[in-house]
This record gives structure tokens, sequence and C-alpha cells, in this order.
């Protein structure tokens, strides 16, 4: 069963249509085929239409959307060999944050990304993707390991943001976010991070600062959410779509300001709609990127990396 969000509406009350006479077909043997074809295509159209004019505020309740792919999604669809490592060898381990060794089109890689879980238990088990220190912690020793063995690093963004829990800040939570940053900068191996759904303030920017930074059709990244955003400019949060406009989260907006350097397309109505077409989508936008970066030296990619920050807003 898909989910519908509120602007989706018209498209639900023609996909219901739809189904009403599916099963009129099916139980009266009725032909009613030429018309479920009129209404397929015309579901189609509007479907196509809707999303090809989304509003920031929109899109980042596309970004949200409960049956998005996340973390594990994409290692299903887009990798293979996926070997998953444990622990910051500190203090824990944190399942917000996901990542071990992978092969992307038969090329060994280093895989690190935030999962939220895909219903209750296991959003709680996984913390909404929200990291904590330990998770941060976790991805600096990856990063180090990938540098280690030689291997690119590609990481997969997804969260609303840091836990911002007092325990997340008795550990450490700036510190372990500021070292994963300094990890990603430092790297000698190339770097491809995707922003796949949330890209939240410093909790993303830890996994972000990558030599290339793509970013799905209808994700979306900012520094504060836009409720958040919205509370602080308004004092009320149902100012959001407005908050969203001005912050110009989208990856449209954000391509044209160099904040990231690609859009990777969506299947048409999100990739919540046929996540398999999304991860292989994605999966050719990475290993295009890493063959581009192939071959640098690591002085080069650590100064390419550089140059690609300090050039944001130009």
């Amino acid at each position: 069963m898909i989910s519908y969000l509120d602007f989706e509406k018209p498209v639900a009350q023609l996909e219901e249509r739809i189904a009403q006479l599916r099963n009129v077909n099916a139980l009266h043997d009725v032909d009613v085929e030429q018309e479920i074809a009129r209404l397929e295509a015309k579901s189609a159209e509007l479907l196509a239409s809707t999303y090809a004019s989304l509003t920031p505020w929109q899109k980042t309740q596309v970004a949200r959307h409960p049956q998005r792919p996340h973390f594990r999604d994409y290692v299903s669809h887009a990798f293979s060999d996926f070997v998953p490592l444990g622990g910051d060898r500190l203090y824990g381990d944190d399942q917000a944050i996901m990542g071990g060794f992978a092969r992307l089109h038969g090329r060994r890689v280093m895989l690190i990304g935030h999962e939220k879980g895909n219903d209750t238990q296991s959003r709680i088990r996984h913390n909404f993707g929200m990291g904590k220190p330990e998770g941060y912690r976790k991805a600096i020793r990856l990063m180090e390991l990938a540098g280690r063995f030689g291997l690119p690093v590609v990481t997969l963004v997804d969260t609303s943001g840091a836990f911002p829990g007092i325990e997340a800040e008795e550990r450490g939570q700036a510190e372990a976010i500021a070292r994963s940053t300094e990890a990603c900068l430092a790297l000698e191996v190339p770097m491809v991070a995707a922003i796949v759904g949330e890209g939240g303030s410093g909790g993303a920017v830890a996994l972000a600062s990558a030599n290339r930074v793509l970013m799905m059709e209808h994700a979306v990244y900012s520094v504060i959410s836009p409720e958040g955003c919205a509370s602080i400019l308004w004092r009320t949060s149902d100012k959001a779509a407005d908050a969203a406009q001005a912050m110009k989260v989208t990856a449209q907006h954000l391509k044209r300001s160099n904040v990231i350097d690609h859009i990777v397309k969506e299947p048409v109505g999100g990739a919540q709609r046929d996540p398999k077409t999304a991860a292989r989508l994605l999966g050719q936008a990475l290993n295009e990127e890493l063959e581009l970066l192939s071959g640098k030296s690591g002085e080069a990619l650590i100064s390419q990396r550089e140059e690609r920050f300090l050039a944001i807003g130009g």
C-alpha cells in the first residue's frame, strides 16, 4: 500500500478509482479495461505534473516519506557483498550510523550511512537516523580503515540531524561531529557522498564533506529543519513552508550555489514509488563519480576537496 502525502490526494483518488474498477472486473467479469487504461494514463500524467512543480516544503515532505528507501534498501539494491562493521572502540555501537565493506559495480568501497528504519520497532532501534557520538566515531574509524587499505569511501546521508539528547552531549557530540568532518577532509582516498533523503545540519555534514556531493532529486539539505527555522524566526512552526522556501533547501537550489555537484534523477513520484530503480540510478551516479576520481593522488584529492568547499556560494 502506498502512503499518500497531502498534495498527492488527487492522484490517490484516481488510483483508488482504478483499484475499484479492477475489483469490479475481477468479481463480475465486466470489461472495463478501456476505462482503466484511460484513468491510468490520467493518473500518470497528473503524478508527473505534480512532481515536476513541487515546492521546497513539498520536497521536504517527500524526503521524509515513511516509505522512502533508506541505507539498508540501497545496500540491497545498489551494492553487493556488504560486510557490516560495528563499534567505535571507545563506547559502543550506534545503529543510526551503519557502515562496512561493500562492492559497487564490482569496485570495493567502504560504505557508510544513516539508517532511519522502516517501521516503529526499527526506527526506535536506529534512533530515527539521528547519530550519537559513537556513531560518528565509528564513521571515523571506518574512514581511517578505508585509507589504510586504499578503498574509496561512499556515504549515504539521511538524517534530520545529530541526536540532541543530554547523553550525547555528555559523550562529546559536537567534538565527534567535528572530528568526523575533519576525517572526511583529510582522506587520501576518493570520497563521494549522496544526500538521499534529509540532510540535516552538522549531523549530515559530518558524512558529506566529500570530493563530490550528489543529491537525490527530491532530497533536502539544510543547516536546520524548516520547522526549527520557523520557530526561531516567527516563533511558530506553522511557517515551515515559508522557511523552506527562504532557506533554498532543494537540490535544484543547492546545485546553483555549488553546495552539491550532481542531481540524481528519481522515478516519477519519488524514490518511494520504485526503490529498486532509485537505487540503480544512484548506484550508476556514484560509480561514475568514483571513475572520475580514480587514479588521483592523495594530495590531489585533499586539494580538490578544499577547493570545492571554498567555492561554495560562488
